[in-house]
């Protein structure tokens, strides 16, 4: 069990100011007075270990356990506290409060485990003379489990509708513990942009800016939970950064009614190609699509959507150049066996299919992170989480609230996994 440890020096009790006035700054090293000769800067704050007292364990040996509060208070009835900062090895500081009479200061944001701190407290005697007293201690780091945060893609270049991805080891519930995590995740780009976290379950956040990123844009995201506790027996530990990149702005429009997809660089249309998409049953899904990888060749069976083998509809065969929107399994590849159908009629089990030399075209054009927008289909809309990156169908007022720092009332801005399976033809 913790106790308070008296520091004792042997300053007289009392002390007497004659003829000058007092200044007194409320910031530690700031401090200062009058002193014999006049100047106001003559005077250094007095050692003030008899005037404070702070919880820690007996003994040099014992370390302050982090889950529990800082708690400083004068122990001199005739003196006050008027400053403390507390900061770690890091240079991160500790959130406080002090009582309204000075007797006592407590930390209103949470220690870090294993780590050093450098305590400034300030003072006043009965006469308002200025005292100084510099703690150090360190904290122990408890049994528990460690929370770490793999972030995602990997660092390399990708188009402007590429969100960044955060994945915890642990789950976090407690919105008081999420508001702790999403604090400590740091995103940056250049040029800046506003953007926001969105807690997808208790494990996944993603991030993105309120329109598409920027082109040509440096985002960089990292942790600063390490030591950080998120709860009880729950500590942030170490955690890889990313560094990424924006290529140009491709987005690609399929207009599943009008039987074409247009395709913008930097918002200038640089190619309108026929197409074909899913047909009635199996129609194309509606909405913003990012893409998530490219494979030359993809094995595609109708059984995957559950279509017989032994059915008219059923398939198995080999699609080439073919670039992937969705986990289930909706690319845009090259169907050279409906080529008469393209830009007539919809006749696919909902992938967008055009001819050989245009998807070979798509195909190296588009990177990971690019846009594919589809529009006018009878499908459903693409969903949001879990079938890929359907972030950019989320409105961002209703993506702000996704936020835990939106949902505790602060700002919340910042200057599910599936098995992989192919899905249609």
């Amino acid at each position: 069990m913790s106790h308070k440890v008296f520091f004792r020096s042997a300053r007289p009790r009392h002390r007497t100011v004659v003829g000058c006035t007092l200044s007194v700054l409320a910031l530690g090293a700031g401090l200062v007075g009058c002193g014999a000769d006049g100047n106001p800067l003559a005077a250094r704050p007095y050692d003030a270990a008899d005037q404070i007292a702070y919880n820690a364990p007996a003994g040099k040996a014992k370390k302050v356990d982090p889950d529990k509060p800082l708690e400083i208070t004068a122990s001199d009835e005739d003196g006050r506290i008027t400053d403390v900062t507390v900061t770690d090895a890091r240079g991160r500081y500790v959130a406080g409060e002090l009582s309204a009479d000075g007797r006592r200061w407590h930390s209103t944001s949470p220690l870090a485990a294993g780590t050093h701190y450098t305590v400034t407290v300030s003072t006043e005697d009965e006469d308002g003379a200025p005292g100084r007293k510099v703690i150090e201690f360190d904290t122990s780091t408890p049994k528990s489990k460690t929370l770490k945060v793999t972030f995602g893609p990997n660092s390399g270049t990708y188009g402007v509708g590429q969100p960044v991805t955060a994945e915890l080891s642990e789950p976090v519930k407690d919105k008081t513990s999420r508001a702790v995590v999403e604090r400590a995740l740091k995103v940056d780009s250049a040029p800046v942009v506003e953007g926001s976290w969105y807690w997808v379950n208790d494990k996944e956040l993603h991030y993105r800016p309120q329109t598409y990123w920027p082109t040509h844009a440096t985002i960089t995201a990292h942790s600063d939970l390490d030591g950080v506790k998120v709860a009880d027996r729950l500590w942030g530990g170490k955690s890889e950064p990313v560094k990424l990149t924006t290529g140009d702005r491709i987005v690609a429009v399929t207009d599943a009614a009008a039987h074409r997809m247009t395709v913008y660089k930097n918002d200038e249309v640089v190619n309108q190609i026929p197409i074909t998409t899913g047909r009635p049953g199996f129609e194309t899904r509606n909405g913003v699509k990012v893409v998530l990888g490219k494979q030359y060749v993809v094995r595609m069976r109708g059984t995957t959507i559950g279509i017989s083998s032994n059915s008219s509809d059923g398939y198995d065969l080999n699609v080439y150049w073919a670039a992937r929107v969705t986990w289930s399994g909706e690319y845009v590849h090259a169907a050279p066996w409906s080529v008469g159908s393209q830009g007539y009629a919809n006749v696919s089990h909902g992938c967008t299919g055009m001819s050989n030399a245009y998807a070979r075209w798509f195909f190296n054009t588009v990177r990971e992170g690019d846009i594919v927008k589809v529009v006018n289909s009878n499908g459903k809309q693409m969903e949001p989480f879990g079938n890929g990156f359907g972030d950019w169908n989320v409105d961002w007022s209703k993506w702000r609230k996704g936020s835990a720092l939106v949902a505790d009332g602060s700002d919340g801005r910042n200057l599910s996994s599936a098995r992989l399976r192919p899905e249609s033809a």
